[in-house]
């Protein structure tokens, strides 16, 4: 599947106007299966959808890591040619021990989803799956210059859209690991983390998860889940960001651009900070 199409607009200059095309960033669902039983529905850019369910299955609880899962699989049926928006996962052990209370629990979450959840419960309940993050691994403040364009030379997609996210896995000394693109900055995050997932190469200690827009709670979560130890963004984080951030044990970053960037929590991985 294409991660970007040509569709035609009319282009305005300085009053005058002409019939063009342009690119514009793909945006289809996904729907994640688990064991044949719907279970979730992501917007997302078309491509990397086996690591983008991995990471999405270990931000949500339903899996611990690689060892929980058997199949990840795009449904395949001549009938259904649509089959590569459907991802069908078996899980193993404890998880598919789990599998009907998860599937009432996802239930319950929809069906209450207007409520709202508690910023502060949430981090609590957070505090049940992953212990603070405690290592230590230092990284010098020039790579942490650095980052925002090597991330920014992994945008194909965005050069020709300016319509996708991108997310990047880096070690303490700038080396790239893994990178990726969506139309959710969440998306993103979750297919370079499902990536190391299924490589069997989690927890992610001694990395930086650069992104290229702000950072959400969700993003610190994913982040923690994985073990990454330090987080930085161009743009800025929100209010729970940081605070699951210090209660992670995650150095987080924001506005990493023009050789400047502040330091919300944990700054002692910085040398020279």
């Amino acid at each position: 599947m294409s991660e970007s199409r040509r569709v035609d607009v009319i282009r305005v200059t300085a009053g005058q106007t002409r019939h063009t095309s342009d690119a514009a960033a793909v945006e289809e669902p996904l729907e994640i299966r688990l064991h044949d039983r719907s279970f979730a529905v992501i917007m997302r850019t078309p491509g990397r959808d086996r690591e983008l369910t991995a990471g999405f299955l270990l931000a949500e609880g339903i899996i611990d890591g690689a060892g929980d899962l058997g199949a990840v699989e795009h449904c395949r049926h001549p009938e259904h040619p649509e089959g590569h928006n459907v991802v069908n996962v078996f899980l193993l052990g404890e998880a598919a021990g789990r599998l009907e209370t998860t599937l009432a629990g996802r239930r319950n979450v929809l069906a209450n989803s207007s409520c709202g959840v508690c910023g502060r419960v949430s981090i609590d309940s957070l505090k049940t799956r992953a212990l603070p993050i405690t290592t230590a691994t230092t990284i010098e403040a020039e790579v942490l210059h650095d980052l925002p364009d090597a991330l920014r030379a992994r945008q194909a997609v965005f050069e020709r859209t300016g319509g996708l996210h991108a997310a990047a896995l880096f070690t303490m000394d700038g080396s790239l690991v893994a990178s990726d693109e969506d139309v959710g900055r969440h998306n993103a995050v979750d297919k370079v983390i499902g990536r190391l997932l299924l490589e069997e190469r989690l927890p992610l200690t001694g990395h930086v998860l650069a992104v290229s827009g702000r950072t959400s709670f969700e993003i610190v979560q994913k982040a923690w889940l994985a073990g990454v130890e330090v987080i930085c963004a161009v743009s800025a984080p929100s209010s729970l960001a940081i605070d699951l951030a210090a209660e992670a044990g995650i150095t987080l970053l924001g506005f990493v651009r023009d050789r400047t960037f502040n330091v919300y929590s944990h700054a002692h991985r910085i040398r020279g900070v």
